[in-house]
This record gives C-alpha cells, sequence and structure tokens, in this order.
C-alpha cells in the first residue's frame, strides 16, 4: 500500500519518525499534481491543482497503518467532507521524471478550510519544517 505524503510525514519530519519508523518497506520522491499551502499551525495542506507538489511514496506492507494516519490528519470517512480536516483519496504519483508510479492514498484540505486557515501558497511546492 503506497502513501504520498509531503508535509510531517515525509522521512526525516517529526510525524515519520513517529508513525512510520520501522513500517515503511521504501520511501521513494515523488511528485503528485496539486497545490500546496503552509498553515500557520505549522504544516502544510495540499488541494487540488494544476502545480506539482514535492514529497515521498511511502510503501506499507501492513495497511493497518491507514488508521493512525486517519487520526493523525483528522480524516473519518463517516463524517461529511466539512468536518474532516483532510480528505483521504487516491491521487496519481510520478517519479522525479513524470513518469508515474501508480496510485497512492493522499490527504488534501478543501480550499476553503485552507483559507479559513489563512494557508500561505508555496508555488515551488515543497514545504518543510524549517520554513517555520
Amino acid at each position: 500500500m503506497k502513501v504520498f505524503v509531503y508535509g510531517t510525514l515525509k522521512p526525516g519530519e517529526c510525524n515519520y519518525l513517529r508513525y512510520c519508523q520501522g513500517k515503511v518497506a521504501a520511501a521513494d520522491p515523488a511528485i503528485a499534481i496539486g497545490e500546496l499551502f503552509a498553515l500557520s499551525l505549522g504544516y502544510p495542506a495540499m488541494t487540488a491543482g494544476v502545480g506539482s507538489v514535492y514529497g515521498f511514496v511511502l510503501t506499507f506492507t501492513d495497511t493497518s497503518i491507514l488508521g493512525d494516519l486517519d487520526r493523525l490528519e483528522d480524516y473519518d470517512r463517516l463524517r461529511s467532507p466539512e468536518e474532516n480536516e483532510y480528505q483521504r483519496q487516491e491521487i496519481e504519483v510520478f517519479d522525479r521524471d513524470r513518469q508515474s508510479l501508480g496510485m497512492a492514498w493522499a490527504y488534501l484540505m478543501l480550499r476553503d478550510r485552507v483559507r479559513s486557515l489563512g494557508g500561505i501558497p508555496l508555488p515551488d511546492g515543497c514545504w518543510y519544517s524549517s520554513l517555520l
């Protein structure tokens, strides 16, 4: 199972150590199509869009990790989209040469929520905790 990560779940960031360390079979640099924003809360948000978002595809052998990630990202499939902080959906991801890596789960935020949280566009598509 693959998950595209672009923020605190990237290798070297705080939530990678807490949620992913020792559970990842592979961590490959990847690109997704969308828009990236820095939030004043100290983490980023990705929305649908036409830009490039740079992150990693994490491959897990145990699918139960999705439950832990859903809780971290405040996503519950039984709630309405407006009640979730992020929406989990499958998106196509690409390697750095723009070759498809197939589909991966990703956590995207609705644009209205990004606006309400004062999201600042990151046009280069990269977020690091050192941006804070």
